[in-house]
C-alpha cells in the first residue's frame, strides 16, 4: 500500500514541479514585456517631440527607410497596446497558474500525510 501511495506522490510532485517551471517561464515572459512597453513609451515620447518638419528613419533589415511620422507614431501606439493586451493575458495566466499550485501543495500535502499513516502501518505490522 506504501508503495502505490509512494508512486502517486512522486507522481504529484512532478506535476506540481512542471506548474513552477511553467510559472516561472510566464513570470519571465511578462518581465519581457514589461520591458518592452518601457522602450515603446520612450520612443512614443521621442515621437511626440518631432515636428512635421523632422524626417524619420525605420531600420528594415540592413536599410533605413523613410517612414512618416504619423505612421510611426500609429504604430508604435499599435504595438503598445499589444503588449498591454499580452501583459493582462499573462496576468491572468499567472493567477490560474498560482491557483492550481496551491491546489497541487494540498493534494501533496494530503498525500504525504497518508504515506506517513500507511508507512506507521507497515512498521507495525514488521
Amino acid at each position: 500500500m506504501a508503495d502505490a501511495i509512494q508512486r502517486k506522490l512522486n507522481a504529484e510532485v512532478e506535476k506540481y514541479t512542471q506548474m513552477q517551471k511553467d510559472f516561472s517561464k510566464s513570470v519571465s515572459a511578462r518581465q519581457k514585456l514589461e520591458t518592452q512597453v518601457t522602450e515603446n513609451k520612450i520612443v512614443k515620447e521621442e515621437l511626440d517631440l518631432l515636428n512635421s518638419t523632422n524626417t524619420i528613419y525605420k531600420l528594415i533589415g540592413p536599410v533605413l527607410v523613410k517612414q512618416d511620422p504619423e505612421e510611426a507614431k500609429a504604430t508604435v501606439t499599435k504595438r503598445l497596446e499589444y503588449i498591454n493586451g499580452e501583459i493582462q493575458r499573462y496576468e491572468i495566466l499567472l493567477k490560474d497558474l498560482e491557483k492550481k499550485s496551491e491546489e497541487q501543495r494540498e493534494v501533496l500535502i494530503s498525500l504525504q500525510q497518508e504515506f506517513k499513516k500507511a508507512q506507521g502501518l507497515s512498521a507495525g505490522k514488521a
